[in-house]
């Protein structure tokens, strides 16, 4: 039984009514109306509407009443709903073929089964909204080329899933349909020229190969890797005098060059540069400025490879989907979003794909009352910046780790140390410096995996798991180390700091520290280890400021307790015991706090007189870590006389000696 309500949206506009379709009304903004709404996730108010399909109307509210009378005829009265000034739709038992497609790459359409992967892809029978323009409405016009290249990348992964899981013959259609959908993609033309060499047919795998060279040349990209995957495909097949092992073909894999052209790897990303869907666009305007400092800013983190910015620009021109961009650049991210300033609001929304799978792994909106426009792109590039450093490395951390050990890169390697580093037990800091010692040995110019051996020999110290002072000296050595391979690198900085702070060297380590955020302000990880050296020995007001801001860069850090213990700290030196009570319960609840914040929270307690609680965190300390003693937390940290005073006070009133 067909659902009572049908919206097509994946070609040519459709609606069906109880199986029966309805005449379209000639308005293209009716339609163009009602595709906006359906795809909604929040009811967008009167005005946001009339500014998205409106260029300075005579009376746009009077036009969107009658274009929404249009819509309730189409889809029923009942269904446009009216929330304050927000207008949604009512849509439940309905079909949409667009949030269909959606909520299969939400929920991971790589588990769905062959058959339902076909209705999906069949449920694209061209561009989304195919055909439709409405002319004067530029806000509408962007908005719509952002979901085209949305949907487009969504097909072409459906494709693509059907493509690697069908025989080679059933999956020809799909490879077909792929390539005219993505012509620069190498994945379906390597798919398709495997199949063709092992089915003996050379003739139309050479026709292919010259084919796809000769566009390839029409749009200035170089046609090596597609002419080195036939060559590749070729030399498998057997030749006709030898007899043919009776072994089914494998599915070929994604495109890789040859081991004697792949380079040290490192992931790298693309800022594509943002969609102003503003009522007026200013070309150069804040929008393009976003892109501009999301581009520097990650360059200056120095932990991916990132495309130029006059490269994105010049793509821009070309309206290239995120898929044909990923393509043309060979890059695994891409980074694209929207910009609008909708009256005293500034909003941003971002999405971050992973272009081997064209599945968007982190999105975001900012929404900001725009009074100072310069300080809100700053403070929204720098969320950016980190969230998608962040969500980077945690993708790549987590791949690595289904990987064997004895098949990572330097790069793999890596990330499966920052793994293990990030767990903060003692076995996990032993691992982590196997894998990064393992990362160097396959690329000793890899500044940040001399960083993070670093990190581990400064673990071992402070922790006290190892020889303090042997502990330290290694730290410093590696992190001297990172420097000589990147002394532009943050990283090395952040490194060499941490070792300075162990040598007991406060002004130098301050000094570096500060350097790695000259070299990258959005450098989240060297604001909190300014917080934590200075919430100790240096300017506590500075600390808590430095805690602050690196946790408003990086509110999800894997150093969130860290952050938060620091704060603690700073206060106790400023005698506010009650504020830091509060701070270190919170970095004390943290799931991977260590035997230090668990002490900083006790004490902290303790000095704001809340003694049984902090007997309470004492307990689960000891119970955790049975041999902790007031002598291991007065080691790791670089107190003043006068301040150890207060703290062993407040550690002997719960009895911790």
């Amino acid at each position: 039984m067909p659902p009572p309500l049908e919206i097509r949206l994946l070609g040519p506009m459709a609606v069906r009514r109880d199986g029966a379709e309805v005449k379209l009304p000639g308005s293209r903004k009716v339609r163009a109306l009602l595709a906006y709404l359906a795809l909604s996730s929040q009811p967008p108010s009167r005005a946001q509407l009339c500014d998205l399909l409106w260029d300075l109307p005579d009376d746009p509210r009077g036009e969107l009443r009658w274009c929404l009378s249009k819509v309730r005829s189409l889809i029923g009265e009942q269904r446009v709903m009216v929330q304050g000034d927000g207008i949604a739709l009512d849509l439940s038992g309905c079909f949409v073929d667009a949030i269909e497609t959606q909520s299969a790459v939400k929920h991971n359409f790589k588990a769905l089964s062959l058959t339902d992967l076909r209705k999906l892809t069949a449920l694209f029978v061209g561009d989304f909204l195919d055909g439709l323009t409405v002319d004067r409405s530029p806000s509408f016009q962007t908005w719509l080329a952002a979901q085209r290249r949305r949907f487009r990348d969504i097909h072409a992964a459906l494709l693509e899933q059907l493509a690697q899981q069908l025989n080679p013959r059933e999956a020809l259609v799909y490879l077909d349909r792929w390539i005219q959908l993505t012509p620069f993609d190498l994945r379906p033309h390597e798919l398709l020229l495997t199949s063709l060499a092992a089915s003996g047919h050379l003739r139309e795998g050479e026709e292919h190969v010259e084919a796809t060279a000769r566009l390839f040349g029409s749009e200035g990209v170089e046609d090596r890797p597609i002419r080195e995957i036939w060559n590749a495909a070729r030399a498998q097949v057997v030749e006709p005098t030898m007899q043919r092992p009776s072994v089914s073909v494998a599915t070929p894999t994604a495109y890789e060059p040859t081991n004697s052209l792949r380079e040290l790897r490192r992931a790298s990303i693309a800022i594509m540069p943002f969609t102003d869907t503003s009522a007026v666009v200013t070309p150069g305007g804040p929008s393009d400025a976003l892109s501009y400092d999301i581009i520097t800013r990650l360059a200056k983190l120095r932990s991916l490879k990132v495309i130029a910015q006059g490269t994105m620009f010049a793509l821009r021109e070309r309206r290239h989907t995120v898929e044909e961009v990923a393509t043309l650049l060979d890059v695994d991210y891409i980074v694209d979003g929207l910009f609008e300033r909708r009256g005293n609001r500034v909003i941003v929304r971002v999405e971050l794909t992973e272009a081997r799978t064209a599945r968007i792994v982190w999105a975001e909106v900012f929404d900001h009352n725009a009074a100072e426009t310069l300080i809100l792109l700053e403070e929204i590039g720098s969320r950016i910046v980190v969230s998608i450093d962040r969500e980077v490395e945690t993708i790549e951390r987590n791949r690595a780790m289904l990987k064997p050990p004895n098949s990572l890169d330097a790069w793999e390697a890596h990330h499966r140390g920052l793994w293990h580093m990030y767990r903060f037990t003692r076995s996990d800091n032993a691992q982590a410096q196997h894998f990064f010692e393992k990362a160097i040995g396959l690329d000793p110019t890899f500044a940040r995996a001399h960083a993070g051996l670093s990190f581990t020999h400064f673990q071992n110290a402070f922790q006290h798991w190892a020889d303090r002072d042997v502990e330290a000296e290694l730290a410093y050595r590696a992190a001297n180390q990172s420097m000589m391979a990147d002394d532009r690198d943050p990283t090395a900085h952040l490194a060499i700091g941490r070792a300075h702070w162990l040598k007991r060297a406060h002004e130098q380590s301050v000094s570096e520290l500060q350097q790695a955020i000259e070299l990258s302000p959005s450098f989240a990880t060297a604001h909190y280890s300014l917080a934590f050296v200075q919430s100790q020995s240096g300017d506590a007001k500075a600390a808590i400021a430095a805690a602050d801001h690196s946790r408003a860069l990086s509110p999800f850090d894997p150093l969130l307790f860290a952050m938060l213990a620091s704060r603690a700290l700073a206060l106790v030196r400023l005698g506010n015991f009650m504020e830091a009570a509060d701070w270190g319960v919170k970095a004390a609840a943290r799931p991977n706090a260590h035997a230090h914040i668990l002490a900083i929270a006790a004490i902290c307690l303790s000095l704001a007189a809340r003694i049984q609680e902090g007997r309470a965190c004492l307990g689960i300390l000891l119970e955790r870590f049975p041999h902790y003693r007031l002598s291991d937390f007065l080691t790791a940290f670089h107190l003043a006389p006068d301040d150890q005073t207060v703290f062993c006070k407040g550690a002997r009133q719960i009895g911790l000696e």
